[in-house]
């Protein structure tokens, strides 16, 4: 073997496996501090791929949970205000029975009187029943007109913003405008087997007109006209369909249905429940109001128990979630978490081979002082 100066090769070599082994530490140290396998793409371009994929499931995954929960804290919300309406349609029918009865006759305007109080009560809490703004018991859902003569109301002079967002409705049903004298405004609302109206005095310039018992307004520009308005809304007539569809929930990662939970609420205010016709001022109107207050009773406990049924599935709903969470996160550590234990064993391993290493640079550095024995 020749001794040569110039060019130290031993410890050029030394000097790379020393590189290789100071990279590794290095790599090591920041897997042990992070607690990630995979710190950045070169570390596993594909695993990395993998591991930001399951986090945004899981990311997802969570909030759907949250949906979850707050879906049913709003049924929660609904059955509370439920709980009460059937309280009161139970001492309506006290009332109703006590009104039946020909030894009452002579108190009837007083049963009276506090049955219509009760009614009023009933549409308030039904009103007021809400879940960040919205109404939960007068027909939660998306509403909106479906009918091919959705925008008839335009026939209507100097009418526009047509707001049906509070229609109390369900399903689909059908409402439209008449007229009934010069200045008035009925609208009619056909549903549930029934026609009721509700009629407004219209007067002339910019306004707004609530047809508050069934939840739906429109507005009028400074040039209407009151004469105008009321002749002009027969040409609406009974032709706008009115539609409440599901409020729908996302409990998933996905844009599929399968991943969305959709119900409705039915309307239990006095007009949802039909009781609006509820009248305690005679012994025969009593009596067909004890009808009324049955049918009444039997919608309203239909639609609790519908709610119930609901509760129990977003629980199972929920459970799943916290489940999906769970394995999926478990799925995304395997990929992307160190092994705390392998990773010290290698780190321990390349600490001493750079200790040696460093020791052997040291040693190939100085092999060439030989030469100086051959010199002197």
């Amino acid at each position: 073997m020749g001794l040569r100066v110039a060019n130290n090769i031993s410890a050029i070599g030394a000097h790379r496996q020393l590189g290789i082994t100071d990279s590794k530490v290095s790599k090591s140290l920041e897997r042990l501090s992070s607690g990630l396998r995979i710190n950045r793409a070169k570390d596993d371009a594909a695993g990395l791929s993998m591991s930001r994929k399951f986090a945004a499931q899981v990311k997802s995954q969570a909030v759907a949970a949250n949906n979850t929960t707050q879906a049913n804290s709003l049924l929660q919300i609904a059955e509370g205000g439920v709980e009460q309406i059937d309280s009161i349609l139970v001492r309506l029918k006290e009332l109703a029975t006590q009104a039946s009865s020909k030894n009452n006759e002579q108190n009837l305007s007083d049963l009276n009187a506090e049955a219509d109080q009760l009614l009023k009560e009933m549409d308030r809490i039904a009103t007021t029943t809400t879940f960040q703004g919205s109404s939960l018991l007068t027909g939660y859902g998306t509403k909106g007109l479906v009918s091919a003569d959705a925008t008839s109301v335009g026939k209507i002079s100097n009418v526009y913003e047509l707001d049906v967002s509070a229609f109390k409705g369900k399903d689909e049903e059908t409402i439209g405008f008449t007229s009934a004298g010069a200045s008035v405004i009925t609208m009619v609302y056909t549903g549930n087997g029934t026609v009721e109206t509700q009629t407004l005095t219209v007067g002339s310039g910019g306004d707004t007109y609530d047809f508050n018992t069934f939840g739906v307004s429109f507005k009028t520009t400074t040039a209407a006209d009151s004469a105008v308005l009321a002749t002009s809304a027969v040409e609406c007539g009974e032709v706008m369909t009115m539609s409440v569809a599901d409020a729908t929930f996302q409990v998933g990662e996905k844009n599929t249905g399968d991943y969305r939970i959709s119900f409705q609420l039915d309307s239990m205010d006095s007009t949802g429940l039909s009781v609006g016709a509820v009248d305690l001022s005679s012994l025969a109107d009593a009596q067909s109001s004890m009808d009324l207050i049955d049918n009444a009773m039997t919608a309203l406990n239909s639609s609790r128990a519908d709610i119930g049924a609901i509760q129990n599935r977003l629980d199972y709903t929920y459970a799943n979630l916290n489940i999906a969470i769970e394995n999926n996160t478990a799925a995304m550590s395997v990929i992307q978490d160190v092994d705390m234990a392998a990773e010290m064993t290698s780190f321990t391993k390349n600490q001493i081979l750079m200790q040696s290493g460093t020791a052997m640079l040291a040693q190939a550095n100085s092999a060439p002082q030989t030469v100086l024995q051959l010199i002197g």
